[in-house]
């Protein structure tokens, strides 16, 4: 078998997300913290191997925003603006010593010495600062035609891009910007400017009437005033950002070369109104920040206005994957794709379905604004769990154990015999008539002898009551074995309700007080931190409880990470204390003979060892005969499905043999 493998591109498509894969992925998280929307949210932020999460994709912007920052230097847009100037300035120069030299007449050299010898003056006076040579160009008359071009087609564009990230109007490339289009700017500002001043005053504005008037000065998708206001405000936070992120001097020169621009006192007069009305109705932007560059790579004027959009682009996308685990529908994913390419919105299609591919599986429903596990989902874990614990088997070479079959039971098994007297009658029709047929030969009638009957063998089949004890005091949460112990419980539910019907399982949680836990809420059971106490005492009272309904086996299978600290008092309340005092180990052992009166087996699985422990579970095994297992949490579940399947098989060979006896 070949496989192809390429570089993305954005025309592959990702998997289609599997729901049992899905579910896999929460279960542990499920089990650790008790709560599914909470661990959807999770899974929706760091994602799994296959499925990258909100993390990964906030990494991504994060990385190509660093890169953006560590290639350009911003001031290199006003050391460029100071040579497109001063380029402007050396050709006026140029063109006054060659109209000099070309003068043919005495009258005309003079006359051409005394205009070159005022302008020449002129231009050396003008100030060293971008804004004052902008000024003093503008009012300057100039001798050379070339160099009268050259500074009206550099004012055009710099009042084309400035009025175009103030607006985002005059769609298409750089045009010429006569003065009527600085009119028609003027007129825009000043209606918009009527407009927030009868919102201030309470009145409703004509938003409809301006937008059929000036609607093409601005990008489509505006349908209110306030979407107008938010969209004047990032236009209005870039042109900050650009500024705040340059030196103080370069800053300060921009600032001064783009009041030059704007010549129209009435159009600069309405420009500072409509910053007081957005100020005074919408908070600062967050928006407008600065920007550390760090790179040596020049800019132009309209380059660095562009990079100012895509960076706050970042920002905006940033923030709504920091709370897309949240709500992940309000991530922009056009946005997504714009900045960081087609997988990114693919990705992002991928997590918002986790849910509804969930609930088309039928492992989850919605409930109101929580989701909620289903029982077909319950059982989906309990698989899972179950699978893994096998999966370590194999990897550990455990659980190769010898199976019984033989023996007088009331089961059929797939596995035949000869009839011997005694033997249930379970005649296998098929073979019987096969020896028959061998023997007499084809004829009718068919004559059958004791000789020909076939048998099925038959096993006895055991049944088994469990009481699984689980410690949940403060000390399992903190030493990471609570997870273990509720796969361990959810794996033991899953395997007998598959493999042995028959068998009976409770499940008993135990802090300062012991609860019965019903199988089909364990996901989603947390921990309380703030409960001390391992009350053991009461663990086995209500396991007794619970067993005394059953014959045949019966056994306890106790999981804890610590000694007992907890009893009930005369009164019916927990007394704890801690280091445990003698009168908790006396209950705690009463209770163990108790147990053992009623023929319980008590299986201990201790996860951590100590002189209070051992020494308590020492006792406990005298009395009780039964076994104790120091492991550690990430092999707890193969030891006791290990344990559990071999106890069944060495309870029916004991039954084979107390039959055959």
């Amino acid at each position: 078998m070949r496989f192809r493998y390429s570089r993305w591109d954005g025309t592959q498509k990702l998997d289609d997300l599997d729901a049992g894969d899905v579910l896999d992925a929460l279960s542990d998280d499920l089990m650790n913290y008790g709560d599914l929307n909470a661990a959807l949210q999770r899974l929706l932020r760091w994602g799994t191997p296959n499925m990258p999460g909100l993390e990964q994709l906030l990494k991504q912007l994060r990385e190509a925003r660093e890169r953006e920052l560590g290639r350009y230097n911003l001031d290199s847009t006003v050391e460029q603006l100071r040579e497109q100037v001063q380029d402007v300035i050396d050709t006026e120069k140029s063109g006054i010593d060659r109209r000099l030299s070309e003068a043919q007449t005495p009258e005309a050299r003079k006359l051409m010495e005394r205009i070159a010898r005022q302008r020449n003056e002129q231009l050396d006076r003008l100030p060293d600062d971008l804004g004052g040579q902008v000024k003093g160009l503008r009012d300057y008359e100039f001798v050379d035609d070339e160099a009268r071009q050259k500074f009206e087609e550099l004012m055009q564009k710099l009042q084309k891009q400035m009025v175009d990230q103030m607006f985002q109007g005059m769609k298409g490339s750089i045009q010429q910007m006569q003065n009527q289009d600085l009119s028609r700017v003027r007129d825009m500002v000043r209606e918009l400017n009527k407009m927030l001043e009868q919102r201030m005053e309470g009145r409703t504005p004509d938003f409809n009437g301006f937008m059929e008037r000036f609607g093409d000065m601005f990008p489509p998708g505006i349908n209110s005033l306030d979407e107008l206001l938010e969209h004047l405000q990032r236009q209005m936070a870039q042109m900050q950002s650009l500024l705040q992120s340059m030196s103080p001097e370069a800053r300060e020169e921009l600032r001064q070369m783009m009041d030059a621009l704007l010549q129209d006192d009435s159009l600069r007069l309405e420009l500072a109104r409509l910053s007081g009305f957005m100020q005074a109705m919408m908070p600062p932007s967050e928006l407008s920040e600065r920007y550390p560059f760090f790179g040596e790579d020049p800019l132009s004027m309209g380059e660095a206005m562009g990079l100012m959009e895509r960076l706050q682009q970042m920002d905006r996308l940033e923030s709504q994957l920091e709370r897309g685990s949240f709500r992940p529908g309000d991530v922009d994913r056009s946005l997504a794709q714009d900045l960081l390419g087609s997988e990114a919105r693919q990705a992002l299609d991928q997590l918002r379905k986790l849910t509804d591919v969930l609930e088309k599986a039928g492992y989850v429903e919605r409930k109101g604004p929580r989701m909620e596990l289903t029982p077909r989902g319950m059982r989906r874990i309990g698989q899972s769990a179950l699978r893994d614990m096998f999966d370590q088997l194999k990897k550990t070479r455990m659980g190769q154990h010898q199976l019984w079959r033989g023996g007088i039971g009331t089961d059929a098994s797939d596995e035949l015999k000869t009839y011997e007297y005694g033997d249930p009658f379970l005649l296998d029709m098929k073979e019987t008539l096969f020896n028959s047929l061998v023997r007499e030969g084809p004829k009718v009638p068919v004559k059958m002898a004791p000789a020909d009957f076939i048998v099925h063998r038959t096993e006895h089949v055991t049944q088994a009551s469990t009481v699984l004890m689980i410690d949940m005091s403060r000390s399992m949460f903190l030493r990471g074995c609570f997870l273990a112990a509720k796969k361990v419980a959810i794996a033991l539910d899953s395997l007998i309700r598959s493999q042995y019907p028959r068998d009976s399982l409770y499940v008993v949680g135990f802090s300062n007080y012991a609860v019965e836990l019903k199988p089909q809420t364990l996901p989603q059971l947390a921990l309380n931190d703030y409960v001390y106490g391992t009350n053991m005492q009461h663990g086995f009272q209500l396991a007794r409880s619970l067993l005394a309904k059953h014959r045949g086996n019966r056994q306890i299978i106790m999981i804890t990470d610590g000694e007992p600290t907890a009893h009930l008092a005369d009164n019916g309340k927990a007394y704890f204390a801690y280091p445990p005092t003698f009168q908790t180990i006396q209950q705690t052992l009463r209770e163990v003979k108790r147990c053992t009166r009623d023929r319980i087996v008590i299986n201990t699985f201790m996860l951590e060892r100590g002189p209070y422990l051992t020494e308590f579970i020492n006792q406990m095994t005298r009395i009780n005969k039964g076994r104790a297992f120091f492991v550690s949490p990430d092999r707890l579940g193969e030891y006791i499905l290990v344990d559990y399947v071999s106890g069944k098989q060495r309870r029916r060979a004991s039954s084979r043999r107390s039959r055959i006896a």
